[in-house]
């Protein structure tokens, strides 16, 4: 057991690609978060971006100089986010329709991200209002801050 397991009394959960794409909206090429590796109900969670060369964005962004875009970065936060508030919810009588991106915070982009880097974004819920959602993200590569960002959703389940 994990030592944030164990701090909040459970095992920590994952979601792997079959159960983002039950639980978020998005498709190639705008989902931006492969896999959930841990998951702690909806206090917080990792999710993972693994980078390659063949992805359309470095078509032109930049040719002979690939840099992930930092707003893809974000967006990727906010999906990671988005899937464990979904989880969270689901129910068989309620199911989320859609999540809204509404706010972004104090954003910051520390260093670029290549192909070959894996992107591990680390949320932590800050608040939450009935079917709003807010979080602190940071976006890590071999443990190394490449962005971080304060985000706010919504989620539409009717």
């Amino acid at each position: 057991m994990s030592e944030a397991a164990r701090e909040t009394g459970g095992e920590l959960g994952t979601a792997d690609i079959q159960t983002l794409l039950e639980l978020l909206p998005h498709r190639y090429p705008f989902l931006m978060v492969d896999r959930i590796v841990e998951i702690d109900r909806d206090e917080s969670c990792v999710g993972i971006k693994n980078v390659t060369a063949n992805e359309p964005q470095f078509m032109g962004h930049f040719p002979g100089l690939p840099v992930f875009p930092g707003v893809l970065l974000i967006e990727g936060m906010a999906q990671t986010a988005g899937a464990i508030c979904c989880r969270h919810i689901r129910t068989d009588e309620l199911r989320t329709k859609q999540v809204f991106f509404m706010t972004i915070d104090k954003c910051k982009f520390r260093k670029p991200v290549t192909p070959g880097d894996q992107v591990r974004f680390h949320m932590t819920k800050m608040n939450q209002r009935r079917t709003m959602w807010w979080f602190r993200g940071e976006a890590r590569v071999d443990g190394t801050l490449v962005a971080e960002a304060e985000i706010g959703a919504m989620l539409v389940t009717e």
